[in-house]
């Protein structure tokens, strides 16, 4: 089974799209990849990090958060901001299990779920740690806070009074819009959305992969999760954020650094 853009229903009954492939030598052993902020399925080197995996026997879906910015017609790069603006973390969890449903009625054979997500799906994953369905979890450059992802003092100020404040994607240009409604959707589910609390809470076997060189999330974010979890660090030398990734990504074979975290998730995974 190969499925290319397969709509699905998301957060605030929106559709949205996900990939789905079940090699013929299936390993029963399913992949859930949650990408980061301002991404999507189609990023970069995400489809090659799927052939990696389902080259070895292993289910493998990823998929377009709801309000990623993208749509059922254009789901690369960003068409729809306005849906962007009104994107927030829980709907996020909430869309990584209706992608965890969808795939669970859809695949009809014995399987069981293992999680990964990139920046602030690394985030996301681990909140979904409770799911009996999910055996493991690897979160690749993962933040380890949702609460410091948010301005304070005055710049928080003038958020709540403008509404909406703006970050430019450098590599589209786009000044890409969030509502002050995200923030006050966190403040709503702070427990829900409290990623310490549910490191500290879980027994789920978790891999914690961060770069060294990461600018975009520090290093000292993956050394957080893993104090949380009571498990260690990989570190990847001389890693960027991605891997080694860009978009477009027009290489016939993964980065060096991309590839070493697919391994090493891979060991994990299959023990």
């Amino acid at each position: 089974m190969h499925i290319k853009n397969q709509i699905y229903i998301g957060a605030d009954n929106r559709k949205s799209l996900l990939d789905l492939n079940i090699p013929e030598n299936f390993n029963s052993k399913v992949i859930i990849f949650s990408h980061g902020f301002m991404g999507y399925k189609d990023w970069g080197a995400w489809d090659l990090v799927e052939k990696y995996f389902t080259d070895l026997g292993y289910g493998f879906c990823k998929y377009n958060v709801s309000h990623n910015g993208g749509t059922i017609e254009q789901p690369i790069d960003f068409s729809d901001l306005e849906a962007f603006s009104k994107n927030t973390y829980s709907k996020e969890l909430f869309d990584l299990q209706q992608v965890i449903n969808f795939t669970d009625e859809k695949v009809d054979a014995k399987k069981d779920f293992y999680l990964i997500g990139h920046s602030r799906g690394g985030g996301i994953v681990l909140l979904n740690h409770s799911d009996e369905r999910v055996k493991k979890i690897s979160t690749w450059a993962a933040i380890s806070s949702i609460e410091k992802r948010f301005p304070e003092g005055k710049q928080l100020k003038v958020w709540e009074t403008q509404g909406t404040k703006y970050i430019e994607n450098s590599r589209t240009n786009q000044k890409m819009p969030t509502k002050f409604s995200q923030y006050e959707d966190f403040v709503a589910n702070k427990e829900l959305l409290n990623i310490q609390k549910a490191c500290e809470e879980s027994s789920k076997p978790t891999l914690v992969i961060h770069g060294d060189a990461d600018t975009s999330v520090p290093i000292d974010e993956g050394l957080e999760i893993c104090s949380w979890l009571k498990t260690r660090l990989f570190e990847i030398e001389e890693a960027n954020h991605t891997f080694g990734a860009s978009q477009p990504w027009e290489n016939s074979e993964l980065p060096e650094h991309l590839l070493k975290v697919c391994q090493l998730t891979e060991s994990f995974f299959s023990y």
